[in-house]
């Protein structure tokens, strides 16, 4: 066998060899593609509202009640609702601000982790100034709509919504929408007492609100309650909601509308997610489509090389 022969074998070799590596690459790139929009579609899923829906403590249901989501974990203590929006959760506390970062409202571990009350802030919301937190994520669940606020209409929209705290319905009217750096302790404060202090800390919050409501008088009689989540415009950013707790409670305005209404709301300054919004079976099988078809190129790409080189033998000889 000449020199080269072999080395013609050799190259055939490799050559395949780099084949089968290349769609070797392009399955697992499918199988891991496939896995990521599924264990993101199951994220989304597990942070939806409607998971806890039953368990509301002002919706008359059957099934369940606010009492067995508690004896199911009693670190569950209120309500949240924000009219306009799909914030409609319960509200745990945990012993240290980690614990509720990747655990649901049952207690179950859970990337999209629950609406919790900073530790150091009193479960009754008698405190002046009370800190929920949340995680911003996409699908509009969790706190993924408190960015929507820094839009001024949508803020002027939505001005309206409802804590449940120690078994009575509570309403809330939100005056102010607060962009901050997550370091920064002057807003991060908990327990702050004194009428000066009180004073200092709520003229400081409305100094830095990017939107607020001239209409609503807020005092150091009254007490506050900030929304807080990751901003998308910083990379320590964080955008809060802030509202103060009344004794009346408010109609919610959007009553009248579906859940789909809802959700055709634009995201301002955004595209719309179109592929997002395909059913997860669309979306894998339009992956599995496109990266066979590239698969099926790569192989037909190869054949017509073979081919070729077959041919140009025969010439040869």
């Amino acid at each position: 066998m000449s020199a080269a022969t072999v080395g013609r074998k050799a190259i055939r070799i490799a050559n395949g060899f780099v084949n089968l590596c290349v769609l070797g690459a392009i399955f697992l790139l499918l199988a891991f593609g496939s896995y990521a929009i599924w264990d993101s579609n199951q994220v989304h899923a597990a942070a939806d509202a409607q998971n806890y829906e039953r368990f509301h403590p002002v919706i008359e249901n059957e099934t369940a009640s606010f009492a067995d989501l508690q004896a199911i974990n009693p670190d569950v203590f209120s309500w949240l609702t924000v009219y306009g929006t799909n914030i409609d959760y319960p509200v745990v506390q945990g012993h240290n601000n980690i614990r509720y970062v990747n655990t649901d409202a049952r207690g179950n571990h859970s990337l999209s982790g629950a609406i919790f009350l900073d530790y150091r802030s009193g479960p009754d919301f008698s405190d002046f100034s009370s800190i929920l937190y949340g995680h911003h994520m996409e699908n509009r669940v969790m706190f993924g709509e408190i960015g929507l606020f820094s839009d001024k209409s949508y803020f002027d929209a939505r001005r309206y919504g409802m804590l449940y705290i120690s078994g009575q319905e509570h309403g809330l009217e939100f005056f102010a929408f607060v962009h901050a750096d997550a370091y920064d302790h002057g807003v991060f404060r908990n327990g702050i007492t004194g009428t000066e202090a009180q004073q200092v800390y709520l003229d400081m919050l409305l100094q830095m609100a990017v939107h607020t409501r001239p209409d609503v008088s807020v005092s150091t009689d009254d007490r506050i309650v900030l929304l807080s989540t990751c901003s998308e415009t910083s990379t320590n950013g964080r955008d809060i909601l802030i509202g103060r707790i009344t004794g009346e409670t408010f109609h919610d305005p959007f009553l009248t509308e579906t859940a789909a209404d809802r959700q055709a709301i634009p995201i301002v300054d955004k595209l719309p997610d179109l592929w997002g919004a395909l059913p997860l079976w669309i979306q894998l099988g339009a992956g599995a489509i496109i990266l066979l078809l590239i698969a099926l190129v790569l192989v037909l790409i190869c054949m017509n090389r073979r081919r070729r080189r077959k041919e140009t033998r025969y010439d040869i000889r």
